[in-house]
Order: structure tokens, then C-alpha cells, then sequence
């Protein structure tokens, strides 16, 4: 795994931290480190970019956002998890692992 693609983990690392806060977040201070945790995520977003497809990059970032916030609200809040909801959890969990092979079959073309 390359530096570009540990700036992806830890937006979608950050993108749950701040996911979580806006459910939580009850002063000013939780916000203004709440907008804290967003600059970097949107740091690491874009030093992820520098180095890989940003389509790939930002599906990634939204299918692992998006699957997060599902098991954050089912574990965390009460939320309810159908299964239909994790039919599509699966769908974007193999949308994402095609990306990344596919990004890993366009590396290895460029290097021959």
C-alpha cells in the first residue's frame, strides 16, 4: 500500500470522526474541533488525490462514508439495519475493492 492510499484510510477514518461528532457535538468547543477534524480530513482527501485517479480516490472516500455512517448509526444510535440496507453495504464494499483493483492493474501497466 502506498502513501496515497494511507491518505485515503485516514480520511475515511476521519470522515467517521466527524460523522460522529455532528450527531454529538453539544458546545462550541466540540464544533470548532469538530470544523478541526474536517480540515484535516479534507487535507488528507486532497493529498490522497495528488497521487491516485480522483474518481477512485473519491469513491472510496464516499462508499466507506457512506458504509460507516450505516454501522455507526446501527451501533452507536439504535439505528435500524434491514437487509436490504446490508445488500447495498455489500454492493458498495465491492464497488470499492474493484476500484482498488483496478487502480492496482492501471499501476502495473504504467510500470511496464
Amino acid at each position: 500500500m502506498n502513501k496515497y492510499w494511507m491518505y485515503v484510510v485516514a480520511t475515511c477514518l476521519l470522515e467517521m470522526v466527524w460523522v460522529f461528532g455532528f450527531r454529538t457535538a453539544d458546545s462550541l468547543w466540540s464544533w470548532i474541533l469538530l470544523v478541526g477534524v474536517i480540515i484535516v480530513d479534507f487535507y488528507c482527501l486532497s493529498k490522497a488525490c495528488e497521487g491516485l485517479p480522483t474518481g477512485t480516490v473519491y469513491a472510496v472516500f464516499a462508499g466507506v462514508g457512506s458504509i460507516g455512517t450505516v454501522l455507526m448509526d446501527y451501533f452507536f444510535f439504535n439505528g435500524e439495519l434491514s437487509g436490504l440496507k446490508l445488500l447495498f453495504i455489500g454492493m458498495l464494499v465491492a464497488g470499492v475493492v474493484g476500484l482498488k483493483l483496478a487502480d492496482n492493474k492501471g499501476e502495473e501497466r504504467s510500470l511496464q
